[in-house]
């Protein structure tokens, strides 16, 4: 009976166990479950700040949309999966002064994300895709893709994603909570993944 428990517990844990990546954890298939990784960099450190995992019900495609009312003394952007009818992002803008996110309502610390210990190889810069919300949509003339991708590439996450779904374009919004006299130290990088 000994022996009979022994292989079939030794039979589970390889079957849960499909490979080991660089760093000899074990990574198991990737889920079935319909995902969507949000991660928030400083636009002026690119210091890696946190971020959400957010779950939607099962549906065929993924297509960011987005919604976006101009402030004239408030205004806001929604980033929504539209094949889910859900929100990934909504956030409010203020003219002269500062706006907050409002969805999601927080994001878990960076210190609660497991890390690697070999980086994820950075993508080329064609895998990015800038989300366009509006004509006036701000972005700056030169995007350092390095040094924001240096912020999540050492993330456990971050490879699971890529592995899950090695094709698919890295959304890339930057939330610009306050215009018009807007400071920079106040703006940030969304990173925008899907399994």
């Amino acid at each position: 009976m000994k022996n009979f428990i022994l292989v079939v517990t030794s039979c589970l844990l390889y079957a849960s166990c499909t490979m080991c990546n660089d760093d000899d954890m074990p990574v198991t298939e990737p889920e079935t479950l319909n995902k969507v990784l949000l991660l928030k960099v400083d636009m002026t450190t690119n210091t890696f700040e946190g971020g959400r995992e957010l779950i939607f019900p099962q549906t065929m495609g993924y297509t960011l949309t987005t919604s976006y009312n101009e402030p004239g003394d408030f205004g806001d952007v929604a980033l929504m999966y539209e094949e889910a009818g859900a929100n990934i992002f909504t956030g409010i803008i203020v003219w002269a002064g500062l706006g907050q996110m409002t969805y999601p309502e927080d994001l878990y610390e960076n210190t609660f994300f497991a890390t690697l210990i070999t980086p994820v190889a950075m993508p080329a810069a064609e895998e990015f895709e800038l989300v366009d919300y509006s004509e006036n949509a701000y972005y700056p003339e030169t995007i350092d893709y390095d040094a924001i991708w240096d912020a999540v590439d050492d993330l456990s996450l971050v490879k699971q994603y890529r592995i899950a779904n090695p094709n698919s374009k890295i959304n890339l919004f930057l939330y610009t909570p306050s215009v018009g006299v807007g400071d920079p130290a106040e703006w940030d990088w969304y990173l925008i993944f899907k399994n």
